[in-house]
């Protein structure tokens, strides 16, 4: 029995900052941003949308077209939770308008989240052939007005249907993973601006890359050469291809160009997005399948998955017969280019009207363009959302 991805689809808010003008409005070389960090458009959250609008508009692009009544689980990964107690899983159920008789719940570690998720699923769906789980990764990535992250923040949600017999990716149990106790990125509980130790956040990030690759190579007999892509964590773009080139000289030349140019594809949907924490590396992979046209049934894909403070995977999926059919490039690439760009005074404005960290009542922005899900406000500290 094969297990893997049967569905996936996406979702980024209709708002964007131009990083160009970002950055000439930081006083800051644009170069520094579009070439150094590898970012060129940034995802802007309105105060109407949050992770449960987002992964739910993001499961929406293909529920229509599964039987729900197969659902035996949803599960949302995230680092920006909405609530201490209750998950985001149990509102995007009902703003599916899902069946009942299932499982709800939310998973939390750092950029990992999604990753958990998605093995959560496997496992389930291994003892459970007869039914799928809907995983959805989705998150706002905030360190602040001009902060030293600024220019990696972004928002958006990878939602995916796992199941038996998958139309996408084959899942394969071939997973190796490293979890260390280190401070290089952390949110405390009173805040939705993250603290990052940007230089030693990326050392690890990179170590935990080399550390998992060796010890998956020693476990599978697998190398370089089997992968027709390697998709990454992308904070920011340039991320992955720092881990990635610290194996490339182990590739030969075609090898190295095959990962060199996929990678260059898989970052396309992030370089306009930015950084969604648990639904990164998804991203990438969406991003991958939509714009390389030379991927067949059968290649292999790595994946590197890294969540802060931390935890390391690397794991492989296979693609499998007709998978194009499944997907929807023209549609993703449609919905980027409507997005209305925000000037960066319209932009500052809109990063600081947000649900505020206290027992207010608050209204959002009715004016602000969204999915059909929309967040309403906060009436006597619940949070309100309706299906338009």
């Amino acid at each position: 029995m094969t297990i893997g991805i049967d569905q996936i689809g996406m979702y980024s808010p209709h708002y964007y900052v131009d990083l160009a003008e970002l950055a000439q409005a930081r006083d800051v070389d644009p170069n520094k941003f579009i070439i150094g960090i590898g970012q060129s458009q940034q995802a802007v959250a309105p105060s109407a949308e949050d992770i449960v609008t987002m992964a739910a508009a993001a499961a929406s692009e293909f529920i229509s077209k599964v039987d729900t009544n197969k659902i035996g689980m949803v599960i949302v990964g995230t680092e920006t939770g909405i609530d201490a107690s209750k998950s985001a899983a149990v509102i995007v159920q009902h703003l599916l308008d899902l069946p009942e008789n299932m499982r709800t719940y939310e998973i939390k570690q750092a950029c990992y989240g999604g990753t958990a998720a998605l093995m959560a699923a496997r496992d389930y769906v291994a003892l459970h052939p007869d039914r799928t789980v809907l995983v959805v990764a989705s998150d706002i990535a905030r360190y602040g007005l001009a902060s030293g992250g600024e220019v990696t923040q972004g928002a958006g949600a990878v939602a995916m249907l796992v199941s038996a017999q998958p139309r996408i990716l084959e899942l394969h149990d071939d997973s190796q993973f490293i979890s260390r106790d280190i401070a290089d990125f952390w949110r405390p509980v009173y805040t939705d601006m993250a603290i990052a130790m940007g230089k030693y956040s990326n050392e690890q990030y990179v170590q935990f890359f080399q550390d998992v690759w060796a010890n998956y190579k020693a476990a599978t007999g697998h190398d370089l050469a089997d992968f027709a892509a390697i998709n990454f964590h992308l904070p920011y773009t340039k991320m992955g291809m720092k881990a990635l080139r610290t194996v490339l000289p182990q590739a030969d030349e075609a090898t190295q160009n095959r990962l060199n140019e996929h990678y260059r594809i898989a970052t396309t949907y992030s370089r306009r997005i930015g950084n969604i924490y648990t639904g990164s590396l998804y991203l990438g992979l969406m991003s991958l399948l939509d714009g390389a046209s030379d991927l067949k049934a059968g290649d292999l894909l790595g994946m590197f998955s890294y969540g802060s403070g931390a935890v390391g995977e690397f794991f492989s999926m296979t693609l499998v017969d007709g998978y194009e059919k499944q997907l929807s490039p023209e549609d993703h690439e449609a919905f980027l280019d409507a997005r209305t760009k925000l000037s960066v005074p319209a932009y500052e404005q809109m990063f600081l009207n947000k649900v505020p960290y206290s027992a207010a009542d608050y209204s959002t922005d009715p004016a602000a363009i969204t999915s059909r899900f929309r967040l309403t406000g906060v009436k006597d500290q619940q949070r309100k959302y309706v299906n338009q």
